[in-house]
């Protein structure tokens, strides 16, 4: 079989056979098969696209490149979620201790964040003392002891999506959406859980922009799982403004924190409630919504979540007082308010421009070998709908340098003010 052969049949409009699949993606990770020619073939996937079963075998051959998870020694089902990523993006924070506390068994694999703000792993290494890296029995030993843990990737996690997905970044192949979805579904299939609960996410901060694109990437990822035997459910959630009112990673902690303590923004626990209740029904736990939103919230009244979070961060070396006193979490040298020019009312936030600042404090990463200033970050102080006066904060920076030159500027145009109240955008669009 000649790899060039594949590429001609995909920019002629043939579908690849399992077959070539499989030699496409062993042959590029044991090398033989060379960047270039790979790339090639990446190009014609962008402008031909695949069908079903093409998506499914590439995204099971990527899962199987490397270390597949073996989590049957977890009582019960295991479940994960993943969010397509976003600004403000605290949700694992809050609802995977909320659904540990009624009953499910979270097992999750989370990556570094590249971009606006660090991944769920960057946040939680804001809490002093905190180890993602466990080994598989001590995974599987915490997971049935105390209903979660969350961990960095394997090292062997797919190394076919981990050399792909660098290929991608550098060749302008990243939006095509059998490639976006194989590469997220690879990495759930290889983590092991029988339940998996996709935040799909569209909008300025969002790499999707639209509806009906989030929709798309949903549905091809919500097949792919159930190809594979899994079971899987989808919310789309708008990020045309940031989730909640922090942006940063020790920011955003101390927001999940609050939230479990039950004065959480109403944006994120709304969310969190639904990706939630969806966790909660497909593990059998509860046999519809209500009976789940109830559940979690319940949850949070009793103190049951919060202290499920202290549980994980005090089996993964944490300190569990920065838990119940978030403040002791890492705070900023300099905290500046950002002023409204106007009076008016809050039309919107742009979420990416929000994200692109709060990057410049050091709260994410340009590169991947960037290092995060933990501390550092935005919180909003108003929200879409929400009135304000001239001269009264919009948002606060948190900083450990002196601000950027015209930063303050640009922090005050991501904030449309206008003399009328519209209603902010939905923040679920759909749920599949």
């Amino acid at each position: 079989m000649r790899f060039v052969d594949l590429i001609n049949k995909k920019v002629s409009g043939q579908n690849l056979t399992s077959e070539e699949i499989r030699f496409w993606i062993e042959g590029y990770v044991n090398g033989s098969i060379p960047d270039y020619q790979v790339s090639a073939l990446l190009m014609a996937i962008v402008f031909r696209s695949m069908d079903r079963r093409e998506i499914l075998d590439l995204t099971m051959n990527m899962a199987k490149s490397g270390d597949m998870m073996d989590l049957s020694a977890i009582d019960g089902v295991t479940a994960d979620k993943h969010s397509t990523g976003g600004v403000g993006d605290k949700t694992t924070l809050v609802v995977g201790p909320m659904a540990a506390a009624c009953g499910a068994h979270l097992a999750k694999m989370s990556g570094r964040g590249l971009g606006f703000t660090g991944g769920t792993i960057d946040k939680l290494e804001s809490i002093d003392g905190f180890h993602v890296n466990l080994d598989h029995k001590a995974f599987i030993r915490q997971v049935n002891e105390i209903g979660i843990a969350v961990v960095g990737q394997s090292g062997n996690l797919v190394p076919a999506d981990k050399k792909l997905y660098a290929l991608r970044d550098v060749t302008g192949t990243v939006s095509s959406i059998p490639l976006i979805a194989s590469s997220i579904m690879s990495k759930k299939l290889a983590s092991g859980s029988q339940v998996i609960v996709l935040d799909v996410k569209y909008g300025s901060g969002a790499f999707m922009k639209t509806v009906d694109q989030a929709r798309e990437l949903a549905d091809t990822m919500i097949r792919i799982g159930r190809g594979a035997g899994r079971k899987v459910r989808a919310v789309i959630s708008s990020m045309e403004e940031p989730l909640g009112h922090a942006i940063g990673n020790a920011l955003e902690v101390r927001e999940a924190c609050q939230a479990l303590m039950g004065n959480g923004p109403d944006d994120l626990m709304q969310l969190c409630l639904t990706l939630g209740s969806l966790i909660l029904i497909e593990c059998g736990i509860c046999s519809d919504p209500d009976e789940a939103r109830e559940r979690l919230m319940e949850s949070v009244k009793s103190g049951r979540a919060l202290d499920k979070l202290v549980q994980m961060v005090k089996a993964q070396g944490g300190r569990p007082e920065q838990i119940y006193d978030p403040s002791l979490l890492p705070c900023a040298d300099h905290v500046t308010s950002i002023l409204s020019p106007v009076s008016g009312f809050v039309h919107s936030e742009d979420a990416l421009a929000l994200g692109n600042l709060a990057m410049q404090l050091g709260a994410g990463r340009a590169k991947k070998d960037d290092a995060i200033m933990k501390e550092t970050g935005i919180v909003l102080c108003v929200k879409p709908g929400d009135y304000i006066e001239a001269g009264s904060p919009l948002a606060a920076a948190h900083h450990r340098l002196p601000l950027p030159d015209g930063w303050l500027e640009e922090c005050v145009r991501a904030f449309d003010i206008r003399e009328q109240r519209e209603d902010p955008h939905p923040l679920i669009a759909d749920i599949l």
